[in-house]
This record gives structure tokens, C-alpha cells and sequence, in this order.
């Protein structure tokens, strides 16, 4: 097993050798890869997984790697994520163009893959999102993702699968107010029908869950907005107010 096992990165390139060398490339290292020929794929790939790191191709069929990029960064949950755009295109010019998009680093083909491989090794040390990926903790709570356990003050409770990608979500984003129609989005994925009304069901089994332990006090409802997670509460309420 490699110590990149696991770590899933997206490839938005519509040339077919390249997405083939890469690919080889970084399933020898022990990534996995998701492959998108053009940018409305790239955004289903996105709505229904949660890579750790891009690398997007500039000329793409249907749009640009650059509105790809500046979509992201308008993106609330997935603004941070890492990219690597790939291009043609060598001006200083262009590579100020490709930087100020929003792209965290720059390559011009063709790709030399030790050079791909030790570039994306950097974004992912400097990536917050890959930092302590396989723990998440915020007292009480200890989200264990490698295991899918949820330990509370050290001891394990039980949790339907669900009810895990919402607590991982929340731990993740916390003391920001999210609507059902985002939860929908953002845990259930874009590609996903099911109606508001599983949100609710879904929280009340986590604050059920919670309830024990004091921690339900930390999912907040936020009226006529969506809901809360708290990472600091006091006589059940948020300390920042």
C-alpha cells in the first residue's frame, strides 16, 4: 500500500494520451482517479464525489478550464480545493491568467509525470483538506473516517451511514448556517432526488444520537435559514451568539 492509497483526484483533460499517461501514472502511486473529458462532466464528477485535488486541461470541448476553476472558487464548500492546471500555453502572460483564475499551481505540457507527482505531493502538505483527513475531532465528538466510528468522550456509538456523512459534513463546515436545499446538495450530492424533508429526518436521528452525551445542543436549527453546527456551546447556546 502507497501513502497516496485512498486520495481521490479528479482529471478534467479531453486529449485521450494524456488522460491515459496520467492516469497510469497515478494509479501506480495508489490514487484514485476520476476522468472527465469536458467541464458540465467535471461538475457531475463534482456533485457526486469529493476529490481531494484537480487537475484541469485550460482548452477544453465545452467551456474552460479557467470558468471551470473560477467556479470553484465561488463555491462555498469547495473553494478550497487544490488544482492544477494543465496548458499549451507557456506565455508569462497566461500563467499569471491561469494563477489569477484560481488555480493553486501551473504546468505546461507536454507533462513530465515526476514533476505532475512531486507538485501534487506539495499542494496536498499545504492542503488543509488533506491534514488529519482520517480524524476529525471537535470536543466531544471524535470522527474516526478510516474506521466510519464515532466515538463521544471516548466511547463508541453506533450511527447509520447517513447520519456519518452528515456529522462529517458539519464537523467540517462548522458554525456556518446551511439550507436543506445545500445539506441536499453537499451530503446527498447534486445528482441526488429526494425531498427537503429527509434533512429534518436525518437531523433529528444525529440529535438523537447526540442527545446522551449534551453534544445535540451543538446541531442548531436557525429559523427560516437551515441549520447550524456549533463548535462551542454554552447552556445550549453558540458562544459567538
Amino acid at each position: 500500500m502507497t501513502k497516496y492509497m485512498g486520495i481521490q483526484i479528479l482529471l478534467v483533460e479531453d486529449e485521450e494520451p494524456i488522460r491515459e499517461m496520467i492516469r497510469f501514472a497515478l494509479s501506480r502511486e495508489g490514487f484514485d482517479l476520476l476522468e472527465a473529458g469536458d467541464v458540465q462532466t467535471a461538475r457531475n464528477q463534482l456533485a457526486d464525489h469529493k476529490p481531494e485535488l484537480l487537475i484541469v486541461d485550460w482548452m477544453l470541448p465545452d467551456s474552460s478550464g479557467v470558468e471551470l476553476i473560477r467556479g470553484l472558487r465561488r463555491d462555498p464548500v469547495k473553494q478550497e480545493l487544490p488544482v492544477i492546471m494543465l496548458t499549451a500555453r507557456s506565455k508569462e502572460s497566461d500563467k499569471v491568467q491561469g494563477l489569477d483564475s484560481g488555480a493553486d499551481d501551473y504546468m505546461t505540457k507536454p507533462v513530465a509525470i515526476r514533476e505532475l507527482l512531486a507538485r501534487i505531493n506539495a499542494l496536498l502538505r499545504r492542503s488543509q483538506g488533506h491534514q488529519s483527513t482520517d480524524v476529525i475531532f471537535i470536543d466531544p465528538l471524535t470522527l474516526d473516517l478510516a474506521s466510519h466510528r464515532l466515538l463521544i468522550n471516548n466511547e463508541n456509538v453506533h450511527i447509520g451511514q447517513t447520519e456519518f456523512r452528515l456529522l462529517n459534513f458539519f464537523m467540517t463546515h462548522p458554525d456556518r448556517v446551511y439550507s436543506r436545499t445545500q445539506l441536499l446538495d453537499f451530503v446527498w450530492g447534486q445528482n441526488v432526488y429526494v425531498e427537503e424533508r429527509t434533512v429534518d429526518v436525518h437531523i433529528l436521528r444525529l440529535r438523537k444520537l447526540l442527545k446522551p452525551f449534551g453534544a445535540d445542543k451543538m446541531l442548531q436549527t436557525v429559523r427560516s435559514a437551515g441549520y447550524r453546527f456549533a463548535k462551542q456551546v454554552i447552556n445550549g447556546k453558540n458562544i459567538n451568539g
